[in-house]
């Protein structure tokens, strides 16, 4: 991984801010890769907030690969920008509140500095991580590597903070806390999962999943576990908090597929946020990432495995 300085990096290698806001658009910047770049991955509910930016931040590109290629066949789609006052008002953060609409009010006084990450289990280089100056993001692929997994480690578990004084919503039984989540090590390898501490070249606010979250574009709104303190590399499959809840509901895979129908509603069609509830589009299948990431479900039954 090359690390270049900010006065090193040369303004046609910067993604530009229509590229980096939209997630089908930053496809055909991601061979660039800064880390400000990897950050246009977070899809449309993470647009930039009015937050603090962060001292001191490294930028990182990655040399280009045969990944890159393939993650280049990409789209082109120009499309309205969600507005930021329904970004950052409208967030799925049940440890602060389960009203969507609530959360930002709820979490404004969220600290999240210091913070640490435990990265451990079945690995050669167990580690404690501690984020002081925060970066804006980067493939969890990087620090899975960096702890050297073992030939056993099959799968990747996620923990939130558990802290019902700073999260208010951990004092009810809404869930089982503390909130997990997990990937697949391919997965959690592929080069579109990255973890996430900023926005556009500032800080997250805590409604977003302040001071690192995941995001998986092609699990969007299944698989975005916030505040993480726990990273395990694992030999099966981790429990993840919404099968728990409601296992005929949410599976352990939890793709984006217009063809598998939540018991309760049809993933055919979606609202964007910010815009009117009677206009629908059709849902792409892996959010639109399909030409990236179908290989990994290759012989699967999606139906069977959702």
């Amino acid at each position: 991984m090359l690390i270049k300085k900010p006065d090193e990096i040369k303004s046609s290698e910067i993604t530009d801010k229509q590229t980096y806001l939209n997630r089908r658009l930053f496809m055909r910047g991601a061979s660039l890769a800064a880390t400000t770049a990897a950050t246009g991955l977070l899809y449309r509910k993470l647009n930039p907030p009015p937050a603090e930016k962060p001292q001191g931040e490294k930028l990182v590109t990655i040399a280009k690969s045969e990944t890159d290629n393939r993650l280049n066949n990409g789209f082109t789609l120009d499309d309205k920008l969600t507005p930021i006052e329904d970004i950052t008002n409208y967030n799925n953060f049940y440890e602060f509140s389960a009203d969507k609409q609530s959360v930002a009010s709820e979490s404004r006084s969220f600290i999240t500095r210091p913070w640490t990450v435990a990265v451990e289990g079945l690995v050669n280089k167990p580690t404690t991580w501690s984020m002081i100056i925060p970066w804006v993001g980067f493939p969890l692929a990087k620090l899975i590597e960096q702890v050297q997994p073992t030939s056993e480690a099959k799968y990747v578990a996620f923990q939130t903070l558990y802290d019902p004084k700073r999260m208010p919503n951990q004092t009810t039984g809404v869930l089982d806390w503390p909130y997990v989540e997990g990937l697949r090590l391919d997965e959690a390898m592929h080069p579109l999962t990255i973890l996430a501490t900023g926005l556009y070249g500032e800080t997250l606010p805590p409604q977003d999943g302040a001071p690192i979250r995941l995001v998986v574009p092609w699990k969007y709104g299944f698989k975005s576990i916030k505040s993480i303190v726990k990273i395990s590399l694992v030999a099966g499959e981790p429990p993840t908090t919404w099968n728990i809840q409601s296992p005929n509901e949410y599976g352990f895979y939890s793709n984006v597929n217009p063809n598998v129908s939540h018991p309760r509603w049809s993933q055919a069609t979606e609202r964007r946020i910010g815009e009117s509830s009677f206009v629908r589009r059709d849902t792409l299948l892996f959010n639109g990432y399909a030409a990236q990431v179908a290989h990994l479900y290759e012989g699967m039954d999606l139906r069977r495995n959702f």
